[in-house]
């Protein structure tokens, strides 16, 4: 601080120099006590008031000299000398102040914002954290399902001609956040449950999900009414999301399917749609299948589970000998030609991580298998069953082999349904692999595929 005060002018502001090898050079004004004059070394001037509060000293930026004239920041500071006099910081004034109108302004846009922006700050959230319920990252699937329900449509379509139609949930993206009351989301619901109800349920589910997160952020809880997906008004128009009438393959169509099906060119979907017939996973705990999670050794291979995290399964000897061809050409480099063009490119041929590997996909597995499983019903004949329908199908079709419920439940993943089932029953992975090997070779045997190289495997016949 220079110690010598000089009464300031207009002209004395403008020609105080910055004293070399210093951050800041202070001048103090004689005429109001306080009033100072701070230079940088890059030529920026701005007033500043200093005094003495309860024996520690108080600086404030009043503010630069092109904003302020003198006689103004004389005033202020004169103002300022006032509030040390009577005990109060003008720091903390100013402080609340700020502190008061970043909450206006934060409550304003929490009044204005619309679903479509905090949608798409949820969408980062399930990209990025780990599902508190499986202790694992989310699927491509379960993050492509929010992005399709909430889509505007009007687009092309990636397959066939036309337009693509929008989500159930795009009505809602428009509306103010603050709009999502239970009403709003009732009648929503009753208009599109009447054209689409099993998407309405399942598009009711993940907004169900969005509004509990919202309550969960500082910057929108209380924007959302806590009760607009669970007020009885909305509950009363939920649709049923039970699974459709026959959504399961007969036994009788068995020998279609699996003709159908051996008659794609693409091998890897090929054996995808053969695995989730004979195996009953969920769709993308097979699609995401790492060859690493594969024990042709030990017979096993190592699933996804949204119950458990992970399960192990048998690899039974058809859908084995499945993934031994799969795996050799996964193995197997491409024709000169095609590595000639790909290090043209400057890329390097490796072998996939992937069992059903995809070059189209952005997760480098498959992601959509439905486009090939309708032209396979198509071509054998059968009435639609959905994707998830061959997971169900596992379920019933093994009931023709006498098989426990218990020893279903595990392969598929299924939570236990029972006291004895969640705390005492703990099946060896052989046990699994002699009733599992019983399901395909009798599936197998209802469509016809010969499995008389099976029957030679002695745990057939054990118990029977």
């Amino acid at each position: 601080m220079a110690s010598k005060k000089v009464n300031f002018t207009a002209e004395r502001i403008a020609s105080f120099p910055a004293a070399p090898g210093k951050n800041q050079t202070l001048y103090w004004d004689g005429k109001v006590p306080g009033l100072g004059l701070r230079v940088t070394p890059a030529g920026v001037r701005s007033y500043v008031f200093e005094s003495r509060l309860f024996g520690q000293t108080v600086r404030v930026t009043i503010g630069n000299v092109r904003a302020w004239s003198l006689g103004d920041a004389r005033t202020e500071a004169a103002r300022l000398k006032t509030k040390i006099d009577a005990g109060v910081d003008p720091r903390e004034e100013r402080a609340e102040k700020e502190a008061a109108y970043a909450a206006r302004q934060a409550e304003t846009r929490r009044q204005i914002v619309v679903v479509t922006e905090v949608w798409a700050e949820y969408l980062v959230y399930l990209r990025t954290s780990i599902s508190p319920k499986t202790k694992r990252p989310r699927s491509a699937r379960y993050i492509a399902d929010h992005e399709a329900l909430a889509a505007l449509g009007g687009e092309a379509k990636k397959r066939g001609k036309g337009l693509t139609v929008a989500g159930p949930l795009a009505p809602l993206m428009a509306l103010k956040l603050n709009e999502l009351t239970d009403r709003c989301v009732a009648e929503w619901l009753a208009e599109e449950a009447d054209e689409r109800p099993t998407n309405a349920a399942h598009a009711f589910r993940l907004l169900r999900a969005f509004v509990h997160w919202l309550a969960g952020q500082d910057e929108y809880k209380g924007v959302v009414p806590a009760d607009a997906c669970d007020s009885p008004k909305v509950q009363a128009v939920l649709p049923a999301s039970n699974a459709k009438d026959g959504d399961c393959l007969q036994r009788e169509q068995l020998s279609g399917w699996f003709s159908a099906v051996r008659q794609i060119e693409n091998p890897v979907i090929a054996i995808y749609l053969q695995g989730l017939l004979l195996n009953g996973p969920r769709r993308n705990e097979l699609a995401a299948l790492r060859w690493d999670e594969v024990d042709f050794r030990w017979h096993s291979m190592v699933l996804a589970d949204k119950v458990e995290g992970t399960r192990v399964i048998p690899l039974t000897p058809y859908f084995e000998s499945l993934l031994q061809e799969l795996h050799r050409l996964n193995n197997t480099p491409p024709n000169a030609e095609l590595l000639e063009r790909m290090s043209e490119k400057g890329e390097e041929w490796k072998p996939s991580e992937w069992v059903f590997a995809s070059r189209t996909s952005a997760s480098g597995h498959i992601e959509e298998p439905r486009f090939q499983h309708a032209k396979v019903l198509e071509v054998a004949g059968i009435p639609h069953v959905t994707v998830n329908g061959l997971r169900r199908s596992f379920g019933t079709l093994s009931e023709w082999c006498e098989v426990p419920v218990g020893i279903v439940a595990q392969i598929q993943g299924h939570k236990p349904s029972a006291l004895a089932e969640k705390h005492y029953r703990r099946r060896p992975l052989d046990l699994l692999r002699l009733w599992h090997r019983r399901i395909e070779a009798w599936m197998l045997e209802q469509a016809g595929i010969d499995i008389a190289w099976m029957q030679e495997d002695r745990t057939l016949q054990v118990g029977a």
